[in-house]
């Protein structure tokens, strides 16, 4: 399989193994959004992990393999791949991405799926779809200018370059830097504790952040309130307040 999904402490991990430098074809489009939904609904994944490897994340899509295909394979193939990572971006938990080496193209696009980025202190980043001819198709146009401002956004797909680590992290592009052979391990420890939390409170929250980002303020405030109000009817919620109350903040053990 060019992606497999492995759970340990509550996280799941989506790793991609393409060798060697896990190019995304469309078996691998296809798989990545399987496990995604798999991973959605799994009771006992409570955080996810995205990750490539520890020499590189993904170099982008497979081009010998678009360049095959004429505008009507790529009408009816465009809708799937974007599907293939919306299903990573609607998981409903928290989700970061471990990259090492090349993010480019639809890898960039992946690690934009995710809530948190922590990149190795020597990955590349970029979309360099431009270079093709082409603009990026798998959400980048739409989520790196959410992301990071639409004229910094702007400068990356206009120019095609990449970027290293630290102007990653000053562009907001990532959010943490690691040493490479540490990013896994702060991925899956950051996945780890977030997996301890309250599970339904957690999904609220990225639910809320999200429709808000995407929408009215006034339908974001909306969607707020209902799930803040809909929270006070979980075990969770009642276990966090009488822990705060009978032991102070931070103490509570949710189910």
């Amino acid at each position: 399989m060019t992606v497999n999904l492995e759970v340990a402490e509550g996280v799941g991990t989506i790793r991609l193994d393409r060798p060697p430098m896990n190019a995304l074809d469309v078996a691998t489009q296809d798989r990545l959004k399987e496990l995604a939904e798999e991973a959605s609904r799994r009771d006992d994944v409570r955080a996810v992990v995205i990750y490539g490897g520890e020499k590189v994340f993904a170099a982008g899509a497979d081009i010998k393999e678009m360049q095959r295909m004429d505008h009507a394979a790529m009408v009816v193939r465009s809708r799937a791949l974007q599907e293939s990572f919306t299903a990573v971006a609607r998981i409903p938990k928290p989700v970061v991405a471990a990259v090492t080496g090349y993010a480019l193209g639809g890898g960039c696009e992946l690690a934009l799926c995710a809530d948190f980025r922590i990149a190795a202190d020597n990955a590349k980043l970029g979309q360099p779809e431009i270079l093709l001819g082409l603009i990026p198709g798998a959400g980048g146009t739409q989520r790196l200018a959410r992301l990071i401002g639409p004229s910094k956004a702007k400068d990356l797909i206009f120019t095609g370059r990449m970027v290293k680590a630290d102007e990653a992290l000053a562009l907001g592009l990532v959010d943490r830097l690691a040493p490479a052979a540490e990013v896994f391990g702060e991925a899956h420890a950051w996945a780890a504790k977030l997996a301890q939390g309250p599970a339904i409170a957690l999904r609220a929250a990225k639910e809320a952040i999200d429709t808000g980002l995407e929408t009215d303020i006034e339908t974001g405030l909306a969607v707020e309130r209902t799930w803040f109000a809909g929270l006070f009817a979980t075990e969770d919620r009642e276990r966090g307040m009488r822990s705060f109350v009978e032991e102070g903040p931070g103490k509570a053990k949710f189910q």
